[in-house]
């Protein structure tokens, strides 16, 4: 008689965004995973949703053996004289393996979240900054002000999570006060407290937050402004914030550099982290910035560890071959170049313009094991192997090209 495999439950973190929420529950079954109905994160349901498929590693489109593959992509990098290893959606053992082929080939690299990264990466360079973390802001914050941003749309728990948990240390969770400052059309729901308590709400366009944040910030160093209103936002209004930050006992102030999609959004990003400094001179307060995915802020501070610079900024022009690696997300945009192109990603990626290789590699968190570093860069977090399949990871693979490369 057949014997079927248990249904296990087991939980996992979750690499769809930067909270890594590792609480989530699933059953895991053989070779399916199904979530717990409890969870509602839409990252988390579509990210975990991603089963095993049966693809092959292709060269021009054809079938190959996967050693075949890994031969002709190797014989594409060492005919080039710069390439490109970008994308770079992975985990840290992911990226240790990349930057160890970019020592052998002499290729750059460059993250594909690389442009919203360097707006942080420049203020931290220039002035330095006070930052928080997630643990802190559960349990201790009393004031939060979300900066050009909803949150909940690149970290959709981050209010259920760290905001309104069930039992916070050192402030009732219930008083907290939300301020959305700057931003348009924002879905705010999540900021009105469990007992029904609003958020206060100040919107503006994201491309004014310029002159709104140093607005705010020269309000908090008690500076008169002779206007009525800042980018339609009544002084009245912005002194109030002022006021309510430095009153606070542990304020908060929170940006996902994304969502600063404009010129020199760096300066907006300065101007928030002065009024940090600002404000503990008199009382305590953090900076914080959210977002987080693909694997963008492991990846950046392991390029730091392992060559003293921050990830660069890589355009593919100045490039003769491209390797494109993405083990989470198979939804990104492969680039349409006239150069070699080698894509190293999850199975059920899709393509504009037919790779010059492909080979399907395990997804950290779904099929192979993995560790990613958490948005606050506080806490590194280790991803489970929910089920098996035939993938190599992207560390093997890069490997093996690279061993034929030496």
């Amino acid at each position: 008689m057949q014997t079927t495999q248990p249904e296990l439950l087991v939980k996992a973190t979750c690499a769809a965004c930067g909270l890594l929420c590792d609480d989530v529950a699933l059953y895991s079954h053989g070779n399916t995973v199904t979530l717990s109905p409890a969870t509602t994160c839409q990252k988390s349901i579509a990210f975990f949703a991603q089963l095993p498929q049966a693809i092959s590693p292709t060269i021009a489109g054809k079938p190959v053996p996967l050693a075949q593959a890994v031969q002709h992509a190797a014989a594409l990098i060492s005919a080039s004289q710069q390439p490109l290893i970008s994308g770079l959606s992975t985990d840290l053992h992911g990226f240790r393996a990349a930057y160890q082929l970019a020592q052998t080939a002499k290729a750059d690299l460059a993250h594909m979240n690389a442009s919203s990264t360097w707006r942080n990466v420049k203020v931290l360079q220039s002035t330095g900054w006070q930052t928080t973390t997630l643990t802190e802001v559960r349990n201790r914050a009393d004031v939060i002000v979300c900066i050009g941003t909803d949150v909940v749309t690149h970290n959709p728990r981050f209010f259920e999570r760290m905001v309104w948990p069930q039992q916070a240390m050192f402030v009732d969770n219930n008083a907290r006060e939300v301020i959305y400052l700057g931003g348009e059309h924002l879905n705010t729901q999540a900021g009105i407290s469990p007992t029904g308590k609003l958020p206060t709400v100040l919107p503006c366009k994201v491309t004014d937050l310029p002159e709104v944040t140093s607005a705010l910030h020269a309000l908090v160093l008690g500076k008169t402004l002779k206007v009525q209103q800042v980018a339609g936002i009544a002084l009245a209004d912005l002194m109030q914030v002022a006021e309510r930050l430095k009153q606070a006992k542990y304020a908060v102030l929170l940006w996902v550099a994304k969502e600063l999609d404009f010129p020199h959004a760096e300066l907006t990003i300065q101007q928030i982290t002065q009024t940090v400094t600002a404000l503990n001179e008199t009382t305590r307060a953090g900076a914080l910035a959210l977002g987080g995915s693909d694997g963008d802020t492991t990846v950046n501070y392991a390029h730091t560890w392992l060559s003293g610079l921050a990830i660069p900024q890589e355009t593919l022009p100045a490039h003769d071959a491209l390797v494109w690696v993405n083990s989470f997300s198979p939804t990104k945009a492969v680039p349409v170049t006239h150069a070699p192109l080698m894509v190293l990603g999850h199975p059920a990626t899709q393509f504009d313009q037919q790779p010059d290789v492909f080979i399907p590699i395990a997804t950290p968190g779904l099929d192979c094991t993995g560790t990613l570093f958490r948005v606050d860069s506080s806490v590194v977090l280790p991803l489970k192997q929910l089920y098996q399949s035939n993938y190599p990871t992207l560390a093997q693979v890069l490997a093996q090209i690279e061993g034929l490369l030496a």
